[in-house]
């Protein structure tokens, strides 16, 4: 019977602890956005498209719309760990990530754009 006070005062302790939320990775999302992203749009009419061409809130409108080249496919897809598997051959960035949460890669190069938007702390351009 006096284990059940220990594990309750266990539970209570562990419970006041808060839950860490991810914190993003802008580096490693530069690192994905300019291996991944940006090498896939030079070859595309439509060229590399630089973090500073947009602002902060044009960024988290296209991230928050999921939607890509102009509503065709989702954003998300091209974060994905299936997406990864299939250009890994090709990608050394996608084949590094490969096992990266997608949420977490997604969050990691949101703050890379944020952080390289025209308003943002670094304005950055991809080459």
């Amino acid at each position: 019977m006096r284990i059940v006070p220990i594990l309750m005062a266990a539970a209570t302790v562990a419970l006041s602890f808060p839950a860490q939320a991810y914190e993003a990775d802008w580096k490693r999302g530069r690192v994905y956005y300019r291996s991944v992203c940006t090498s896939c749009h030079v070859v595309q009419p439509v060229g590399s498209i630089n973090p500073s061409s947009k602002s902060k809130a044009e960024w988290a409108a296209y991230i928050q719309a999921d939607k890509h080249a102009k509503g065709k496919d989702s954003v998300k897809h091209y974060v994905s760990k299936a997406y990864r598997a299939s250009i890994k051959s090709g990608n050394k960035a996608a084949e590094k990530f490969a096992d990266t949460p997608d949420q977490e890669l997604m969050d990691d190069i949101k703050a890379f754009l944020l952080k390289g938007a025209k308003d943002g702390d670094a304005p950055a351009s991809c080459s």
